[in-house]
C-alpha cells in the first residue's frame, strides 16, 4: 500500500487498469422530461449502487476483505446504498430509537440527542456517566459537564460528517451547552407533538426547520431519523438534497430540463427498476425495500466524491477534487436490524441464520425468494 500521500495518484494509475464503473454508457432519454440531459456519471450512478450493495452483501456473510475489485470503492470511505444500512444508522435505530420508552417525548429526546453529536462513543459515554438517557430525569448541568470533561481530555465529541453550528439564541461558552438548551427549548415548546400531528413529511419538515440551528439539511436529516421510530410514521414522499447531493446531481446532469434538484431526485427514485434493467446491472434490494428517496439522495453524495477520481473532467459545483475519507476496516459485526413498520427484521434474521448453519449463498438468499 503506497503511503497516504501518493494514494490519490496510484488510485488514478489503478483506473487505467481495472475499468472504472462508468464503462458502459447509455443514452439516456427521458420521455415525460425530454429536456433533461444525463452525463455519463449518471451511468455510474446505478453503477455505484450496486456495487456499493454487493459490498454490503459480503460484508454481511462474513467474507474477509477486499470485497470489491474497484480500486476507489476498495480504498475510500462511501456510505451505504441504504441510508439505514450504515453503522452509525444502525446503532441509532437499534440502541437509541428502540431502547426505552416508547413515548413521543423520549424518543424525540434520545434521537435528537444522539444526532446532535451523530457519534456512537459520545453516545456511549453518557450513558456510562449518566445511566439510562431519559428526558424525565435530564439535567443539562450533569450532561454539560460530561462532555466537558470528555473535552477536556482531548476527545471528540462531534462527528465529522456533518458541520453542527452554534445555536446562538442559546448562549453558552460551549458549542455543546447550546445545543443542549436547544433540545430542552425544542421539547419545551411541544415540537415533538407538534411534528406527530402534521399532515405529512413536508410539514413536519417545516415545523423542526423554523428553530434556531435547524437549516435545511440538518433539519431533514433530523426529520429522516425521527421517522424511523414509531411514534413518528410518515410516509417517504419529499426530500430535501444537501450540498453533496445538489454536487452529485450536477455531474450526472448536464441539464436538468427546468426540474428542481429534488424533482430530479424524486425521477431518479421512480426510475430505479428501468435504469438497473436497461443497465443489465443486477441490485440486490434490500430484502424487497426499494432505494427511497433519502437514499437516492445520498447515492448522489457518494457519487460526487465517486466522480473525482472516476470522472475527473466532470466538475460538479464545489470544485472539489479529492476524497478525504480513507476505508479503515472495522472487524466489529453488525447485528442489522431495521425499523419495525418496515416488516423486514424477520427476513434479515433468517437470511443471517441461514448462513450460520453453512447454507450455501443460494438457498439463504431463496429464504427471500424475490425480494433480494
Amino acid at each position: 500500500m503506497p503511503p497516504k500521500a501518493d494514494l490519490q495518484s496510484a488510485v488514478q494509475l489503478d483506473l487505467a487498469l481495472a475499468a472504472p464503473l462508468e464503462r458502459k454508457h447509455t443514452h439516456w432519454v427521458f420521455t415525460r422530461h425530454s429536456a433533461v440531459r444525463a452525463s455519463k456519471v449518471f451511468t455510474t450512478y446505478w453503477r455505484f449502487a450496486a456495487e456499493r450493495q454487493e459490498i454490503f452483501f459480503k460484508r454481511l456473510t462474513g467474507a474477509p476483505p477486499p470485497w470489491t475489485d474497484d480500486p476507489i470503492l476498495g480504498r475510500f470511505k462511501f456510505t451505504n446504498a441504504y441510508r439505514a444500512a450504515d453503522r452509525v444508522s444502525q446503532f441509532l435505530i437499534r440502541s437509541v430509537i428502540y431502547e426505552g420508552s416508547q413515548s413521543l417525548e423520549e424518543v424525540f429526546f434520545r434521537t435528537l440527542l444522539f444526532k446532535l453529536f451523530n457519534k456512537i462513543d459520545t453516545w456511549k459515554l453518557l450513558e456510562r456517566e449518566l445511566g439510562v438517557i431519559t428526558y424525565a430525569e435530564y439535567d443539562f448541568t450533569r450532561y454539560e459537564r460530561v462532555l466537558t470533561q470528555a473535552l477536556a481530555r482531548g476527545e471528540r465529541i462531534y462527528s465529522a460528517a456533518y458541520v453542527m453550528p452554534a445555536a446562538s439564541r442559546f448562549e453558552h461558552q460551549r458549542k455543546h451547552g447550546t445545543h443542549l438548551h436547544l433540545l430542552d427549548h425544542l421539547i419545551k415548546e411541544q415540537v415533538p407533538q407538534k411534528i406527530a400531528q402534521a399532515r405529512g413529511m413536508r410539514e413536519a419538515f417545516h415545523i423542526l426547520r423554523s428553530f434556531p440551528m435547524m437549516g435545511d439539511f440538518l433539519a431533514y436529516q433530523y426529520l429522516t431519523d425521527l421517522n424511523y421510530s414509531e411514534p413518528f410514521d410518515f410516509k417517504e414522499d419529499f426530500i430535501v438534497p444537501g450540498p453533496g447531493a445538489r454536487d452529485g446531481i450536477r455531474k450526472c446532469f448536464e441539464d436538468l430540463g427546468g426540474l428542481t434538484e429534488s424533482q430530479i431526485i424524486e425521477l431518479v427514485t421512480d426510475m430505479q427498476d428501468q435504469a438497473f434493467e436497461e443497465l443489465g446491472i443486477r441490485f440486490r434490494r434490500l430484502w424487497g425495500r426499494r432505494l427511497q428517496l433519502i437514499d437516492c439522495q445520498n447515492l448522489f453524495c457518494e457519487v460526487d466524491k465517486y466522480a473525482r477520481l472516476a470522472h475527473p473532467d466532470v466538475q460538479g459545483i464545489s470544485g472539489r477534487t479529492r476524497i478525504k475519507q480513507h476505508y479503515r476496516y472495522d472487524a466489529e459485526p453488525i447485528n442489522y436490524w431495521f425499523p419495525r413498520k418496515w416488516g423486514l427484521n424477520e427476513e434479515v434474521s433468517s437470511y443471517i441464520d441461514a448462513l450460520r448453519r453453512g447454507d450455501s449463498l443460494r438457498d439463504a438468499q431463496l429464504l427471500v425468494t424475490g425480494r433480494g
